[in-house]
């Protein structure tokens, strides 16, 4: 696994933070969050800054940063920001890096501009983010649908959470993608489990 990534979730709350931390300590990759919503005090960045072990990685900052924990395009509207798709650009590194969207494949950033707008924008292999419970495989489908009726490229799935042999067993069969990782349900995250897991990922998929 190389390069640069966007990872993306089949929704809210499924653990695209969390599995980025791990992408991030298996490949040394820098980090950054275009637009993070609400939570200003312990935002997605700060949370990565504190599982991380490697001296490598960089956290750059967001690109906007909205004070209330709703859909980016409400944020903004409360927040009096328009957000712009001409506002994003990746950051310049010469290092590997993983960019995490907010919320799912179609969450607006504006009244036109969608999170897989964005992601056609940057151009990077997308790494979607799937979580087990009742509907995620409609909610999985979907996104794969979306991703792949805009054309943008889909890197893999990383399944995240308690295991459902006949839930990824179908995404699997479905999609045809490559499941790049399984992250097993965590209690509690600290760097050491960071680490053990980044330690898996990097053994299955050498950067």
């Amino acid at each position: 696994m190389a390069g640069k990534y966007f990872v993306t979730g089949i929704g809210t709350e499924v653990g695209k933070t969390m599995v980025s931390a791990v992408l991030c300590e298996a490949l040394e990759a820098d980090y950054w969050k275009p637009v993070q919503a609400g939570d200003p005090d312990h935002t997605d960045s700060m949370k990565i800054a504190e599982l991380i072990s490697n001296k490598k990685t960089i956290i750059h900052p967001e690109r906007y940063k909205l004070s209330e924990p709703m859909s980016p395009h409400a944020a903004a509207q409360l927040d009096k920001v328009r957000i712009s798709p001409r506002d994003f650009e990746l950051p310049k590194t010469e290092n590997k890096l993983i960019v995490e969207g907010a919320g799912g494949v179609m969450v607006p950033l504006n009244d036109y501009y969608h999170m897989a707008s964005l992601m056609d924008d940057l151009h990077l292999p997308v790494i979607l983010v799937s979580r087990n419970y009742l509907g995620s495989i409609n909610h999985t489908l979907l996104s794969v649908e979306v991703l792949r009726y805009m054309d943008i490229q889909i890197a893999g799935i990383i399944f995240n959470g308690e295991r459902n042999h006949t839930t990824e067993s179908h995404i699997e069969e479905y999609t045809g993608l490559q499941i790049l990782a399984r992250i097993p349900q965590v209690d509690q995250w600290d760097k050491k489990t960071v680490a053990d897991l980044a330690k898996r990922v990097r053994e299955e998929f050498p950067a």
